[in-house]
């Protein structure tokens, strides 16, 4: 049974989503008030709050996750999952929450599209069990089927609240308020609060340092009844002014996705959207697809949502720590954001094993500063490709963005290491930064050959530096905000090799 306790005392005063307290009766709490019965507080049950729950209750930790709306969430993103994130899923033991109870579909790589040419990328499994593959779905029903997973654990307790703020003593969070279903004010303590209440999270502020980017919109369609041109492969059209995606998300819709670059997108209510996808998106999708997209804008049901992205920046808080897109954004161009928040609960998973006890909150604190280091291999990779690749994929006038575009194309089209070596760092199978890098300037390189090849000019020569240029001007402000020295050199970090603290 989880206790909620309401406390009297003396006068509070919050900030930035944290409650303060200055007194004896209002959150300076003596041992015999502690709340006994939770060791973890989960605020939210998206992808990563109903996955942390499960896994972390089957470690024996008494969880209690706090859910703003415990219906099936329905959007338009969160319907990849990239194989190294079925991998993780596996790990964690909830693999049956992504198969045919969800008519969920089998992913094996990617068909690229480019001025009527097209080459596929197929996803490099050769090692893997037969099993192993991306997977597409409903996001709602893999949400609620992991949901579902979790309270059939006896110690994990799914409640419908929403909540308003953490509850902070000398420093440390002791808990939350939130308001539970029937819109009481009630409190519940734990040693440690996990913070994955989304991209628009109203507690990151309390946690983090935040800098979020709106670099464009998505625009939402369902085609149905119709067959992708390669059969379970997701289609990437390399379109003007920005990317179109198609993918399965059951054995009979395809999910479209028009890029719409900036904030704003044209109006569904009077019209001017259904224009736009009829006269600037459809001549640019392939003939299989046309009829069923033209159904699709003529029916109506289209929807969007802004991307973010937002670069991990945590402000070390003891007892609380931040989860998902609640702490770390990208561009959901590559699909990568639940394979992010997967291999993030993996690690947090090992590296709570050890303990016992969570309730010396600054050591715990401490400790838990090595997670920002480790989890950057596999972060770091995804979200860096995912930003520049929506820099190289989206049009432009600029000759050097065009040539890098061109380039990266021809590149992914030669098969061999030059497909399977990107596919694989893009599919969270290769979480290796330095392995991006180098595949990344190898395209600006090939960008260069392709001008100079059969004869140089002073013209083609000046457009190949500037390639090389335009190439450093994407990829090292994404490398800067994922911090250099932890995404290449994290063994540097002190952080890197904090042991347990022992007890």
């Amino acid at each position: 049974m989880i206790i909620s306790s309401t406390l009297g005392g003396k006068k509070q005063f919050k900030a930035s989503g944290v409650e303060k307290s200055n007194g004896y009766g209002n959150g300076e709490f003596l041992p015999e008030m502690e709340e006994k019965s939770t060791d973890v507080v989960i605020v939210g049950a998206g992808v990563a709050g109903a996955a942390l729950a499960y896994t972390l209750a089957k470690e024996g930790r008494r969880v209690h996750v706090i859910e703003r709306d415990m219906s099936e969430p329905d959007r338009i993103v969160g319907e990849l999952l990239q194989p190294g994130g079925y991998l993780k899923l596996i790990e964690l033991g909830l693999e049956d929450c992504a198969n045919e109870s969800i008519d969920a579909q089998k992913v094996f790589g990617y068909a690229l599209y480019k001025d009527g040419k097209d080459t596929t990328l197929s996803y490099p499994l050769e090692k893997y069990s037969s099993d192993v593959a991306g997977r597409s779905f409903h996001n709602g029903r893999f949400i609620q089927r992991m949901r579902e997973k979790a309270i059939t654990l006896s110690n994990v307790k799914l409640e419908q609240g929403s909540v308003t703020t953490l509850i902070e003593e000398k420093g440390i969070v002791k808990g939350v308020i939130y308001k539970n279903k029937a819109g009481e004010e009630m409190r519940t303590y734990a040693p440690l609060t996990i913070v994955c209440d989304g991209c628009f999270s109203n507690l990151r502020k309390s946690l983090s340092a935040p800098k979020v980017e709106n670099p464009s919109c998505f625009v939402g369609l369902i085609l149905e009844n119709c067959e992708l041109p390669h059969a379970n492969h997701g289609h990437v059209i390399l379109g003007d002014p920005s990317p179109i995606l198609f993918y399965p998300i059951s054995s009979t819709e395809v999910r479209c996705l028009v890029d719409v670059p900036g904030t704003k997108v044209p109006s569904v209510a009077n019209g001017e959207m259904a224009n736009y996808l009829k006269t600037i998106v459809a001549p640019q999708v392939p003939p299989q697809l046309h009829n069923a997209f033209m159904v699709a804008v003529e029916k109506g049901n289209i929807r969007s949502m802004q991307n973010r992205s937002m670069a991990a920046n945590p402000v070390p808080t003891p007892g609380a720590l931040l989860l998902g897109d609640s702490f770390n954004m990208r561009h959901p161009l590559t699909g990568g954001g639940m394979t992010v928040a997967l291999s993030d609960i993996v690690l947090l998973r090992d590296l709570l094993r050890p303990l016992h006890d969570l309730n010396d909150a600054p050591a715990l604190c401490n400790y838990l500063e090595s997670f920002y280091t480790l989890r950057k291999p596999v972060s770091s990779t995804i979200n860096t490709l995912a930003g520049a690749l929506y820099k190289v994929f989206c049009a432009s006038p600029d000759p050097a963005r065009q040539e890098m575009s061109e380039a990266c194309f021809g590149y992914l089209s030669l098969g061999g290491i030059c497909s399977y070596g990107p596919v694989s760092l893009l599919s969270g199978l290769n979480p290796r930064p330095l392995h991006l890098f180098l595949h990344f300037f190898a395209v600006a390189i090939y960008g260069v050959g392709r001008l100079m090849f059969p004869f140089p000019s002073p013209k083609l020569i000046w457009l190949g530096a500037r390639l090389i240029l335009s190439a450093s001007g994407i990829i090292f402000p994404i490398i800067k905000g994922e911090g250099v020295r932890q995404m290449f050199f994290p063994a540097t970090v002190p952080a890197y090799y904090r042991s347990p603290p022992v007890y």
